[in-house]
């Protein structure tokens, strides 16, 4: 339900940003990464390039080839399977498949996760678009928020440990600081880094410890 309200109001934003019907349903259908259809109809909206507005998408939909490194291995899905499940290689079904317990368990939540997702997306930013001229100023309703409401509700329960909640927290302070200086979707490849950066501190406080902590594993 909150992925299809995120749907919705990209609908509701690529109508509100020029885009026809068509281009719009096209993007939900092909694309299939929210943060990167926003970052998209958001760029052209501001008034920016189609080739700019895509090199932002494209940096942001990077993440996906990392989650799709880790689920390669997690899955492993034959080879005539794989092309067309990376379509569905996006946040939840990453955050559902690393949850499970097993394999079987780990298939069956990306493809129960995948296919839910995939059609709820499409058929919600079809009504988002058809729907556009109804609701008028989409500022005014905060539709904008939608995308980045839903990605903290995913992520918040998976910050379990201090290391984790301190990832979180220094890629916050990079994303945010950089936001105004840097290109859209560079902020965001920068802000991975925090992930290795907190995890080489901890290995050279656990080293000059000389012991290694269970979290830290």
């Amino acid at each position: 339900m909150a992925v299809g309200l995120s749907g919705f109001a990209f609908g509701v934003t690529s109508a509100g940003s020029g885009l026809t019907l068509l281009q719009t349903c096209a993007l939900s259908l092909l694309v299939f990464t929210g943060a990167s259809q926003f970052a998209l109809v958001g760029a052209l909206a501001a008034g920016g390039g189609p080739f700019t507005a895509a090199a932002g998408a494209f940096f942001l939909g990077v993440r996906n080839a990392f989650y799709g490194l880790r689920l390669s291995q997690l899955l492993a899905l034959p080879r005539a399977v794989r092309p067309f499940a990376a379509q569905w290689v996006i946040d939840e079904t990453a955050a559902v498949s690393l949850a499970q317990p097993t394999r079987r368990a780990a298939r069956l939540g990306f493809v129960v996760t995948g296919l839910s997702l995939y059609v709820l997306w499409n058929l919600t930013t079809l009504l988002g678009a058809l729907g556009a001229e109804a609701i008028g100023d989409t500022d005014a309703w905060g539709l904008d928020a939608a995308g980045p409401a839903v990605f903290l509700a995913l992520l918040a329960p998976m910050l379990r440990t201090g290391t984790e909640r301190t990832v979180a927290g220094l890629a916050v302070l990079l994303g945010l600081g950089l936001l105004p200086v840097l290109p859209a979707g560079v902020p965001v490849l920068v802000a991975a880094l925090a992930a290795p950066a907190v995890l080489w501190a901890r290995g050279r406080r656990g080293g000059a410890r000389g012991d290694v902590t269970e979290e830290d594993r």
